[in-house]
C-alpha cells in the first residue's frame, strides 16, 4: 500500500509523507467494504426468496454423514445469529454481530482516518514499528513452527484422511486446482517485490551481514558481487516460498477438515471448536470472526493500494498519464469492479475463470522473459537462487543472535505479519475448492506447487 524509500540506514521502509496515500488506504477499505458486502448478500440476491436447500442443523452441511469422519455434534443452527431479508430489489443474509460491528468499525476507522489524516499515519507507524520491532521474533518463530508441522503431517498416518470424506473425489482438476491456488495467494506485492527484492538485498539491505558490492563511492567490489548477489536471491525465496504458504495451509486444512469432515460451519471460528467448544457460536467466536475481518480487510487493501500505485506508474511511463490520487482511485474502482463482477457470477463461472486466465497470462509473460531477455541468465539465476535458499533457509529462519536487526524487523517481520494478515481470505478459499484431496496432497501442492511456479 506504502511506497518503499530507502532511508539513511538502508533499509527499505513505507513512505507516509504524502497525505494523499491515507485518502488511497481509506478508498481501498471502502471498495473491500462493498465485496466483501456483496460476497454477503449475493446469494440473496439470486434467490430473494432464501437460498434453496440452505441447511439448518450443523449435521445438514456434513459433506458425507454416512462416512466415519467424526462429525461433531451440536446443536447449533446455521443462520440463528442471522439476519435476512429484501430491501427493494436487493436481498441480503447477514451475520448481526459480525457483520454490524466490523462493518460499523471499519466506517468508524475511514472517517477518523480521513478527518485526522497526520495522527492517523503517526498511529499507523508506532503500530508497524512496534509489531516488526518487538514482534519480529514471535512472527519468525510462529512462521517456522508452521512449516515443520505441515512437514510432519505429510508422513503422519492422517496424511491420508481425505478432506470431505473417504468417499469425497475432487471438484476441480489439477490445472484448475493449482491455478486457484496461485491466483488466490499472490497478489500485486509479487510483481513489485519480486523485481525489487533480489536487487535490494543485493546492494543494500544486507541479509545476515553479507556485505554490499556496491562501495560509498559507487565502485563495484568485484569479490562481494557472488556472495550478494545469492544472498539476495535467498532472501527472496524465502519471503515468497514455503513459509508463507505453510501459514496458508495450516490455516485451509484446519478449516477444511472441521468444516467438510467434522460437518462445523465454514467460518474461522470453526477451527477453534476443539479449545472452545460450544462457546464458539457465542462472542468469543464472534470476536474471532471479527478479528478474521479485520485482518482480511486491511491485509488485502495493501495489495490492491501497491497494485493502484503500480498501475499508475506503468501507465505514467507507457503513456505519460499524471501519477496522481484520481488516477490510482479510478484504478481501484475498474479492479474493484472485475472483482465484484467475479463474486456475483460465483466461483465456477467467476473465480476459476479469472485464476486460469491469469495462469496463462503469467506463463506467457514467463515465456516472454525467458526467451527474448538474457535466457541463460535468468535460469542461471534461477538455479543460484534455488540452491543458495536451501542453504541459507535455516539461518534467515534463526531469529536471534543476528547483527542484521534492521533488515530482519522492516523485512522479514512485516512479511510475516502481512502473509498472517492474509491467512484468513486465502485460507477460506483454498479450502473451498479443495475439496477431495487427502491431507498429504493438500499439504504438498499448496506448499510446493506455488513455491516452485514464484
Amino acid at each position: 500500500m506504502f511506497l518503499i524509500t530507502a532511508p539513511a540506514d538502508g533499509v527499505a521502509e513505507p513512505n507516509r509523507d504524502r497525505p494523499c496515500q491515507y485518502t488511497l488506504f481509506v478508498w481501498e477499505i471502502c471498495l473491500r467494504q462493498a465485496i466483501w458486502f456483496c460476497q454477503l448478500v449475493a446469494p440473496a440476491l439470486r434467490h430473494p426468496e432464501g437460498r434453496p436447500g440452505r441447511p439448518t442443523k450443523i449435521g445438514d452441511i456434513m459433506t458425507d454423514p454416512t462416512s466415519d469422519s467424526g462429525e461433531i455434534e451440536t446443536d447449533f443452527e446455521v443462520g440463528q445469529d442471522n439476519i435476512d431479508g429484501t430491501l427493494g430489489p436487493l436481498g441480503f443474509d447477514i451475520h448481526n454481530p459480525v457483520f454490524v460491528i466490523s462493518g460499523l468499525t471499519a466506517v468508524a476507522f475511514v472517517l477518523l482516518t480521513l478527518i485526522f489524516p497526520e495522527q492517523a499515519g503517526a498511529i499507523f507507524l508506532a503500530v508497524r514499528n512496534f509489531a516488526t520491532t518487538k514482534l519480529d521474533w514471535l512472527f519468525m518463530i510462529i512462521v517456522n513452527i508452521f512449516v515443520v508441522f505441515c512437514i510432519v503431517l505429510i508422513f503422519l498416518p492422517m496424511s491420508k484422511v481425505r478432506l470431505g470424506g473417504k468417499d469425497a473425489v475432487p471438484e476441480y482438476s489439477y490445472p484448475a486446482w493449482f491455478a486457484m491456488l496461485f491466483a488466490a495467494g499472490m497478489g500485486i506485492g509479487l510483481l513489485f517485490f519480486g523485481v525489487l527484492e533480489p536487487v535490494y538485498h543485493m546492494n543494500v539491505s544486507g541479509p545476515l551481514g553479507v556485505a554490499s558490492p556496491i562501495a560509498e563511492d559507487g565502485s563495484i567490489i568485484a569479490e562481494n558481487v557472488e556472495a550478494a548477489r545469492s544472498m539476495g536471491l535467498a532472501a527472496t525465496f524465502y519471503h515468497w516460498g514455503l513459509h508463507g504458504w505453510a501459514v496458508y495451509a495450516i490455516m485451509a486444512l484446519a478449516l477444511a477438515l472441521f468444516t467438510y469432515n467434522k460437518g462445523l460451519p465454514f467460518s474461522i471460528r470453526s477451527c477453534f471448536y476443539p479449545i472452545l467448544g460450544d462457546r464458539v457460536w457465542g462472542w468469543p467466536g464472534h470476536i474471532i470472526d471479527i478479528l478474521a475481518v479485520f485482518a482480511t480487510l486491511f491485509g488485502l487493501a495493501t495489495s490492491l493500494g501497491l497494485g493502484a500505485q503500480q498501475a499508475n506508474a506503468g501507465f505514467n511511463f507507457a503513456f505519460g498519464l499524471e501519477i496522481s490520487t484520481n488516477a490510482q482511485v479510478i484504478i481501484i474502482l475498474l479492479v474493484t469492479a472485475v472483482a465484484l463482477v467475479s463474486v456475483w457470477r460465483g466461483l465456477d463461472g467467476g473465480v476459476k475463470i479469472l485464476s486460469e486466465v491469469n495462469m496463462i497470462v503469467a506463463i506467457l509473460f514467463f515465456l516472454f522473459v525467458l526467451f527474448v531477455g538474457p535466457t541463460l541468465v535468468g535460469l542461471d539465476g534461477f538455479w543460484t537462487g534455488l540452491v543458495a535458499y536451501t542453504q541459507e533457509i535455516i539461518p534467515l529462519s534463526n531469529p536471534f543472535g543476528r547483527e542484521d536487526d534492521a533488515y530482519r524487523e522492516s523485512w522479514t517481520a512485516f512479511y510475516w505479519a502481512w502473509w498472517i494478515s492474509w491467512a484468513p481470505f486465502v485460507g477460506m478459499f483454498i479450502a473451498r475448492v479443495s475439496r477431495g484431496r487427502t491431507v498429504r496432497e493438500f499439504i504438498i501442492c499448496v506448499l510446493l506447487i506455488p513455491s516452485l511456479i514464484i
